[in-house]
C-alpha cells in the first residue's frame, strides 16, 4: 500500500511565498513521476508543475515563480512557490507514478490536499 502525505499549506499574504512538501511512503519500487496539481473553488482540477528524470513543466500561470524539486531518497517532492497571487488559492494535491514491484506496472496516486490560501 502506498500513502502521500503533502505538508505546509496555510494562509499567507500576496507576495509572500510557502513551501509544500509530499512525502511517499509504503511499498514503493520505484516512482517515475511526480506532480503538483490545484484546484480552487468552482475551478476543474489542474497541472501546475511536474518532474521526472529528465524534465521539470510547468503551467503558464506559475513559470518563474513556482520550483518543483525532488528528493528521490526521501521519496518526497516539493513546491516551491514565491511571489503568491490571490489567484493561487487552491487546494494542491501531489500526484505521483509509483511502481511497487519489478515486473508491476506504475499506478497513480494522490495526496489528500494541501490548502494555499492567498489574502491580505
Amino acid at each position: 500500500q502506498v500513502q502521500l502525505v503533502e505538508s505546509g499549506g496555510g494562509l499567507v499574504q500576496p507576495g509572500g511565498s510557502l513551501k509544500l512538501s509530499c512525502a511517499a511512503s509504503g511499498s514503493i519500487f520505484r516512482i517515475d513521476a511526480m506532480a503538483w496539481y490545484r484546484q480552487a473553488p468552482g475551478k476543474e482540477r489542474e497541472l501546475v508543475a511536474g518532474i521526472n528524470t529528465f524534465r521539470r513543466t510547468y503551467a503558464d500561470s506559475v513559470k518563474g515563480r513556482f520550483t518543483i524539486s525532488r528528493d528521490s531518497a526521501k521519496n518526497t517532492v516539493y513546491l516551491q512557490m514565491n511571489s503568491l497571487e490571490p489567484e493561487d488559492t487552491a487546494v494542491y494535491y501531489c500526484n505521483a507514478n509509483i511502481v511497487t514491484g519489478p515486473l508491476r506496472p506504475g499506478s497513480l496516486y494522490w495526496g489528500q490536499g494541501a490548502q494555499v490560501t492567498v489574502s491580505s
